[in-house]
């Protein structure tokens, strides 16, 4: 279950390639193509490693403070999807 008070990372089986919309996502485990579908996602999943939990990579996005629960129920996809992982 996701946790967004716990470290996590971009999962080493991801490819990320930016794109002007956010990003485009490729997991080689699974071959499954998908989106970040902003800037700010891609912000948030490529620094994660530097931050103690996913709250604070989200904080330090600069995300509004209004658009803040979106952003964490985003990341908790990409949890169950295996984008990011627990480290």
């Amino acid at each position: 279950m996701f946790d967004a008070g716990q470290p996590y990372r971009c999962s080493p089986q991801v490819a990320l390639r930016p794109e002007p919309f956010g990003a485009l996502v490729y997991h080689f485990g699974t071959r499954q193509l998908s989106f970040l579908k902003t800037p700010e996602l891609l912000d948030i999943v490529r620094s994660l490693e530097h931050h103690e939990d996913v709250g604070a990579a989200v904080d330090g996005a600069g995300v509004p403070p209004r658009r803040r629960a979106a952003y964490l129920q985003a990341m908790a996809g990409l949890a169950a999807a295996g984008t990011i992982e627990p480290r």
